[in-house]
């Protein structure tokens, strides 16, 4: 029989018999803090905000560089009209880098067309993209503050043309947690070995602890460098291994706690251990049946690289994967200026078929529903020609 709560414990068996509840309720914490109300992807738990809401994922598609609004799915008819012209009086003197303020409008070559039960207007740079628009939300009202790429693109991760903010994914790995201890969190896709604007501030931690930063894959067909064993090391001496320097980072981080970078790394240790097993299965799109890499645009050299990115994507967030950024034309190549005709041209090229396939691949697979897919970029273009 159980002794009454209020008798001190005599021996190790009344011990645990009244502490009996107390491990059940550290297993059903556990639970909660992986899946349930208390998910973190710290060491504290943390309650979520909203419970009713529906995205357990992000997938953001940052097209770098500045993809122009006006020529892709906001049309402007009265352009044309007033092509060769100065802005109206009405207008107030755009503010730019490029000193544009007394350049004539640019007329617009477009073919815009209305898509879709909702009717909305897209470019025929955009094929793709318009057979989705009942399954996409275009918003026309945003605004930002920054007068170049470095700026503005720290603006539409952070919420700040200053650097020092947590980025948008750091924010969403904070109050989603994680689903899987085996794979980041946070990952980070770019489709060529150039590196974005302000570089791994677009996915830092700012004044948050760094274990919420993102973990940029390498672009190529190893996305996780050094994941395999060295010959001859078995796993249970890799255990052994990551152990001994965990306790050695222990020991080191007693008496420095304030420094959160420490944390992350012997967090990351310990996941690259983890990672081992999962990633080799989660990056591997060998195992995709031929109409959904064809769908994608896997193998077409144009798309290719957008395409293994979108499907990555796609394989990431069904393993439990919060937050994805998909970096299209790393190193601000959507950066058009004077050659939009033919920059645009090959930006949508590469990245409208694997965008829309997304969509497609998302939904027929049930994800859609619980994965918010965000695409921009950090501003669009003026009116103006630089001729």
């Amino acid at each position: 029989m159980k002794p009454p709560h209020y008798e001190m414990a005599r021996s190790r068996r009344d011990f645990l018999a009244r502490a009996g509840a107390g491990f059940g309720s550290l297993a059903l914490a556990h639970l909660l803090g992986r899946t349930g109300a208390l998910a973190s992807s710290g060491n504290a738990p943390l309650l979520r905000h909203h419970a009713f809401g529906r995205a357990k994922s992000v997938i953001f598609l940052f097209m770098e560089g500045g993809p122009s609004h006006i020529d892709l799915f906001d049309p402007k008819p009265l352009l044309n009209k007033l092509a060769g012209q100065q802005l109206p009086a009405s207008f107030k003197r755009p503010l730019t880098a490029m000193g544009e303020q007394d350049s004539p409008i640019l007329a617009e070559k477009r073919v815009w067309k209305q898509h879709g039960q909702a009717g909305t207007w897209v470019s025929d740079w955009l094929p793709h993209t318009s057979t989705i628009v009942d399954d996409i939300c275009v918003i026309r009202s945003c605004k930002q503050d920054g007068l170049n790429h470095v700026g503005s693109v720290c603006q539409m991760n952070t919420g700040s043309i200053l650097a020092g903010r947590p980025s948008l994914g750091a924010w969403a790995t904070y109050g989603l947690g994680t689903e899987n201890d085996n794979l980041p969190a946070f990952v980070v896709l770019t489709d060529s070995d150039a590196k974005p604007f302000n570089g791994s501030r677009n996915w830092g931690t700012g004044f948050m602890p760094s274990t919420y930063q993102g973990t940029p894959f390498k672009f190529g067909d190893e996305p996780v460098a050094n994941l395999a064993n060295p010959g001859g090391v078995s796993v249970h001496r890799q255990r052994q291994r990551i152990d001994f320097i965990n306790q050695l980072n222990r020991r080191h981080i007693q008496s420095r706690s304030f420094q959160s970078d420490l944390e992350a790394r012997i967090n990351s240790f310990e996941l690259a251990y983890r990672m081992q097993a999962e990633i080799p299965l989660a990056v591997d799109i060998a195992d995709e049946p031929p109409h959904i890499t064809e769908l994608y645009g896997i193998g077409n050299p144009q798309t290719d690289a957008n395409a293994r990115n979108c499907l990555l994507a796609r394989r990431l967030v069904e393993r439990g994967v919060r937050f994805v950024q998909v970096f299209a034309g790393t190193g601000s190549k959507w950066d058009a200026h004077k050659g939009i005709e033919k920059n645009h041209t090959d930006r949508c090229a590469e990245s409208d078929q694997p965008v829309a396939a997304l969509i497609k691949d998302l939904k027929q697979r049930g994800l859609l529903d619980e994965t918010l897919v965000i695409w921009g970029g950090e501003f669009g273009r003026t009116p103006m020609s630089e001729q």
